[in-house]
C-alpha cells in the first residue's frame, strides 16, 4: 500500500473543464504533501462536457512541473474510501464561498464517521479565483469576445483544448 510516514493526499473533484482555482489548489496542497492524488471523480449521473480521460490529460498536461502529482479516476465510491484505498490519510478541500464552506463542514463530520483516520484539510483560494468555477467557464463558450473572456480563467493547455474543440465543431 504505501510507507507510512507518506504524507499523501486526495483532491477530488469533476474538473470539467480545470480552471486556474484548480491549479492553485493543486500547486499548494502539493507543496503540502509528499505526494498528491488529484481523483477525477467519474459520475454517471452527471452529463459532463468533456471525458474523464479528457480531464485526467488536461490535469497531467497543466501539473507536469510538480513530481509529486498523480491524475486518476475513480467512481461508485466515498471518496474516503477511496482514500483510505490508496493510503491517502488526508483530503484537500477548496471553499469559495459561504454555502461551499456549510456544505464542506457536513462532508467532513460524514467523512469522519466513515473513515476516522482521515483528514480534511481545507484551502480557501485568494479572491481572484472565488468566483471561477468550471460552469461558469463553459457558459461563457459562444458569444462574440468569448475567447478573451474564458483565457484569464484557465491555464494555457485547457484554454487551448478548449479553442480546439471549438474549432472542430464549428
Amino acid at each position: 500500500m504505501s510507507t507510512p510516514s507518506l504524507r499523501r493526499a486526495v483532491y477530488a473533484g469533476s474538473f470539467d473543464p480545470p480552471t486556474n482555482g484548480h491549479l492553485w489548489m493543486i500547486s499548494r496542497a502539493q507543496a503540502m504533501f509528499d505526494e498528491l492524488i488529484i481523483a477525477i471523480g467519474a459520475n454517471p449521473e452527471k452529463r459532463s462536457t468533456y471525458t474523464a480521460e479528457e480531464r485526467r490529460e488536461m490535469l497531467e498536461a497543466i501539473t507536469q512541473e510538480f513530481p509529486n502529482v498523480k491524475v486518476t479516476i475513480f467512481g461508485n465510491r466515498f471518496l474516503v474510501d477511496y482514500a483510505y484505498s490508496i493510503g491517502a490519510r488526508f483530503v484537500v478541500r477548496g471553499i469559495r464561498t459561504a454555502s461551499d464552506y456549510e456544505y464542506e463542514r457536513s462532508m467532513r463530520y460524514i467523512n469522519s464517521d466513515l473513515q476516522p483516520d482521515i483528514t480534511t484539510v481545507i484551502l480557501m483560494p485568494p479572491r481572484e479565483f472565488a468566483e471561477v468555477s468550471s460552469t461558469m467557464v463553459k457558459g461563457m463558450v459562444g458569444p462574440e469576445g468569448w475567447r478573451e473572456m474564458i483565457r484569464r480563467y484557465l491555464p494555457e493547455a485547457v484554454y487551448q483544448k478548449i479553442l480546439k474543440d471549438h474549432e472542430n465543431s464549428d
